[in-house]
């Protein structure tokens, strides 16, 4: 049977429509279930080939995925291809890398290639993981699986240094926040709203950030260490990519801000100092409260941040972009605002969703409202037990359930902790529990993997207070002494 008569031939044909439908968003098609309908499809044919996929970043980490593909020729080879870009683009985010490896029919080749030259979402990928984030040329190379990459993860054991006398730091887009830890007790915190976006002068971050250090140094006999961590790629400490500085003009950028922080360490006499992207910093504050590994950090914030401690307590190497790191394969997705890809995670579990969700809702908002304004808005609702602010809440726990069953094709964790302040209150119990009815009932797990990976998923959440805490704690102890 060589499948061609019946075959479906367009992605559109393999675009799966949930078991749990988002309450307002009756359009929206799961790319985890896009990408199990096509494989299944590819195998039901006869005709499959069996395929490979790799991102690798410079020396260190190589994520691959393996993929089953109709040959060119067949009518749904374009549908392979299709999904074959998202599943890198999903590697990209996840793990980061400036090379992309395939194993496949050459047309697949040829198109990914063409992808990151000819189409904008797809350059806007080239150029961040080529120059932006890794200083290197972003290429495509073809190449049998025999000749891939080993696949690894590189891992540290950063953090859960608590001795000493120590500032944690933690810079979001609305606020930027300071703690004074003593061997791991918090004796100061701070949160100061600031809108580091609108300003176009590094010296402008610099001080700011130095005035919250300075504020929480004077609850400290000595500050022997500094952790932070702010939205952004970051390596070795370094600012590769962060939206933080989207004001500053690419050449202030390039000459001030990557060393910004190694401005801040020698302004403090040369002391450990250590920043890394915000998302781990949420998943190592969980993993050292829930004393558990295989852990993934998701925080809904003005954006989606995400973070991965291994089964082993580790951080990675790996980016943990999930903003970008698509979700949704309708056509109609909406547009992220910094990439012009659709259907990736900050519109689907942030305080965007929010601001989406409200008009399909019914709930009308000021037009110059801001979007934590609307949240505050959506939250009022929800307290007063508004049903259109349930729906909201549903909507986004629906994303989150689909989003992590697509999560597992990448990472390997059996805890999931939610923080942030779309899931804060009532509301935040609705996304759970949504969430938790999507992993039970649409695909528990895909029957390929249930022999290698825990068919449950375990919820941890936290308080505001241990929220902010724990993070100010984790993040201080980042760094460890130099003995």
């Amino acid at each position: 049977m060589d499948g061609q008569a019946t075959q479906p031939t367009s992605l559109d044909a393999f675009l799966v429509a949930p078991r749990v439908a988002p309450p307002l968003d009756a359009a929206f098609r799961p790319a985890v279930l896009a990408r199990r309908a096509l494989a299944e499809a590819a195998r039901k044919s006869g005709r499959a080939i069996d395929g490979a996929l790799a991102v690798e970043q410079p020396g260190a980490a190589v994520c691959t995925a393996d993929v089953l593909l109709f040959p060119d020729g067949h009518p749904a080879a374009a549908a392979s291809r299709a999904i074959c870009e998202r599943v890198v683009k999903s590697l990209l985010w996840s793990c980061g890398g400036s090379r992309v490896w395939v194993d496949g029919p050459a047309e697949l080749v040829e198109e990914l290639r063409r992808h990151y030259v000819d189409d904008a979402a797809g350059r806007w990928d080239a150029r961040m993981m080529g120059d932006a984030i890794y200083g290197r040329t972003f290429e495509v190379v073809a190449a049998p699986r025999s000749r891939f990459p080993v696949s690894r993860a590189t891992t540290t054991k950063l953090g859960r240094h608590l001795d000493g006398c120590r500032i944690g730091f933690d810079l979001g887009a609305s606020d930027r926040k300071t703690a004074a830890v003593i061997d791991g007790e918090v004796v100061f915190s701070e949160e100061i709203p600031w809108d580091p976006s609108r300003h176009d002068d590094p010296q402008w971050h610099y001080d700011q950030i130095m005035d919250s250090l300075r504020r929480a140094a004077e609850h400290l006999p000595r500050v022997d260490a500094i952790g932070g961590s702010a939205a952004g790629v970051y390596v070795d400490s370094q600012i590769r990519v962060a939206s933080l500085f989207r004001a500053v003009p690419p050449e202030a950028f390039k000459e001030r801000v990557p060393g910004l922080f190694s401005e801040m360490r020698w302004a403090w006499g040369g002391i450990p100092f250590v920043v890394v992207n915000d998302g781990e910093v949420t998943a190592l504050a969980g993993a050292m409260a829930g004393e558990v590994g295989g852990l993934l950090g998701i925080a809904m914030g003005s954006s989606l941040a995400a973070g991965y401690v291994t089964r082993e307590g580790c951080l990675t190497s790996w980016l943990n972009e999930l903003a970008f790191a698509p979700i949704d394969s309708a056509p109609a997705a909406p547009v992220d605002e910094w990439s012009g890809d659709r259907g990736c995670g900050a519109q689907y579990m942030s305080q965007q969703a929010v601001g989406r969700l409200l008009a399909p809702a019914g709930i009308e908002a000021d037009s110059t409202s801001s979007l934590p304004e609307r949240l505050v808005q959506l939250q009022e609702l929800m307290a007063a037990g508004d049903e259109r602010a349930a729906r909201v809440y549903g909507t986004i726990g629906t994303y989150l359930g689909y989003a992590l069953l697509g999560y597992r094709d990448v990472y390997d964790f059996d805890n999931v902790l939610v923080l942030g302040r779309v899931v804060t209150g009532i509301g935040g119990d609705i996304v759970l529990a949504r969430a938790q009815e999507v992993l039970a009932s649409d695909d528990a797990l895909d029957p390929a993997a249930a022999v290698s990976r825990p068919a449950t998923v375990t919820f941890h959440t936290v308080s505001e207070r241990d929220k902010r805490h724990g993070q100010a704690v984790a993040a201080a102890s980042l760094p460890g002494l130099e003995r």
